[in-house]
């Protein structure tokens, strides 16, 4: 019994231990999530109402308190257009 809850737990998480090390959004912004996760180590910095999908975003969370907004307070990553969009 220990070993199917096990598997199960393993299954259920495995998408957030796991999650795609590239992610290729609009207009041609390419996200290294597994870059963000090891800097971060926090996933509740950007994935606040648990894990997944960020809730609410788009280009303003993108462009303000959000990605650049991090960026710009860490002195880390693009904070320009052609930083993020090639």
């Amino acid at each position: 019994m220990k070993k199917i809850l096990a598997t199960l737990a393993l299954v259920a998480f495995a998408g957030t231990a796991f999650g795609a090390d590239m992610i290729e959004m609009k207009k041609g912004v390419k996200f290294n999530h597994k870059a963000h996760q090891e800097a971060l180590k926090n996933c509740k910095k950007c994935h606040t109402k648990g894990l997944g999908k960020i809730e609410g975003f788009g280009k303003d969370l993108a462009h303000g308190k959000g990605c650049k907004g991090c960026h710009v307070e860490m002195k880390k990553g693009p904070t320009t257009c052609k930083g993020c969009h090639s």
